[in-house]
């Protein structure tokens, strides 16, 4: 089916939204999310995309206030000579600029979303995924003691989460894993290190490999690949990596490399769905499995996400994780765990929408850009 729809403009809208409790990395606490969310609209239908970039250059070179200018100044003008709505013509007309991936995918998801509703066809269909439901895993961060871990991991297991993730960091590592071990056996267990480890830190990591851990992801730098292929001759827990897969080519280097024996997909970090589904092929060619990562999406990027975890290849629990497990009133109607499995979206596009009352009441800024 192809859209005869014209692009007429794209909404830039800033949003702040409390979290449930402090989410603590080895990147530092979130206690708030701010959100850029675009809305997409055409002759025909409206969409909606999310940025994953975060209000600092921490996790990723790009942060909010960033990619509020780089969607205004270039990448939303780069799109008012397309002769209709075609997702597959977004990254074409991107190409030009360099980086600022999260920024290329929030605006692709939002013309894809409206072109998919004007078609009537949902986001999973159209990116090929087999599931109608998805494992759910939750991320699970740094806290202050490890009663409060475990008391955190019991209330999760409890609401039927069907894989665990610690983050980690130097310090925050093996007494936390044996203490979840310790609490409950054999659970489906893996840890996150977002590149707080180098090398000299080999011992330390190879102590997790008693533990039975599904994975390892990004123990180091997102530019040491070799470090990463290195690291791996002296583990047998497996490495997955994050941060350093940035597109099908570089998942494909690394996966060449030996670096990873895992991959975390995550759409925003890669420039979008399409290259996401890339990606999941490349990895699925070498027989390497992949999982969906979040970076605290609204119900618009956790809708995205489940349709993605649905592909052949995703044969981990990823971080598809309900509404509640970080905010008390989502943008979207709440996404509820059924059994531990998060259903995958069936309306059109991704069959979710911000409900406009509690939209309006978290917007600090909004921008409309015309096109056409």
């Amino acid at each position: 089916m192809i859209t005869t729809a014209t692009l007429e403009g794209i909404e830039l809208r800033r949003l702040r939204l409390p979290l449930v409790a402090p989410f603590r990395t080895s990147f530092g606490t979130q206690t708030t999310k701010d959100v850029l969310i675009l809305r997409a609209v055409t002759s025909e239908a409206e969409g909606w995309g999310e940025c994953v970039a975060a209000p600092h250059p921490l996790y990723a070179s790009e942060y909010v206030e960033a990619a509020m200018t780089t969607l205004r100044e270039f990448l939303v003008p780069a799109l008012s000579d397309l002769p209709h709505v075609d997702v597959n013509l977004v990254a074409p007309a991107l190409a030009r600029f360099r980086g600022h991936r999260m920024s290329k995918a929030a605006l692709e998801m939002a013309v894809w979303d409206a072109e998919l509703r004007g078609l009537g066809v949902p986001l999973s269909r159209a990116l090929g995924a087999v599931a109608t439901s998805v494992p759910a895993g939750v991320s699970v961060g740094i806290m202050d003691t490890l009663d409060e871990l475990v008391t955190a991991v019991g209330t999760y297991l409890a609401d039927g989460y069907r894989r665990i993730k610690l983050k980690i960091e130097p310090g925050w590592d093996v007494s936390a894993v044996a203490a979840i071990r310790d609490a409950f056996g054999d659970v489906a267990l893996q840890v996150d290190a977002n590149t707080a480890y180098t090398l000299a830190d080999v011992d330390q990591l190879r102590k997790l490999d008693d533990f039975g851990l599904l994975l390892i992801e990004q123990p180091m730098a997102e530019e040491d690949v070799l470090g990463h292929a290195e690291l791996a001759r002296h583990l047998r827990t497996p490495i997955c990596l994050d941060e350093s897969i940035t597109s099908a080519r570089a998942a494909a280097d690394a996966i060449r490399l030996g670096a990873c024996r895992v991959v975390n997909i995550k759409a925003g970090r890669v420039g979008g769905y399409l290259e996401a589904r890339r990606v999941h092929d490349v990895c699925r060619a070498h027989d390497v499995p992949v999982w969906c990562g979040g970076m605290v999406e609204t119900g618009l990027g956790r809708a995205a996400n489940a349709a993605l975890a649905a592909l052949p290849g995703m044969l981990l629990p990823g971080d598809v994780s309900a509404s509640s497990r970080f905010y008390r009133q989502d943008i979207t109607p709440p996404l509820e765990l059924h059994d531990g499995f998060m259903p995958v979206p069936t309306g059109p596009g991704l069959g979710v929408e911000p409900d406009p009352e509690i939209l309006e009441s978290v917007t600090v800024r909004t921008e409309w850009l015309p096109l056409g």
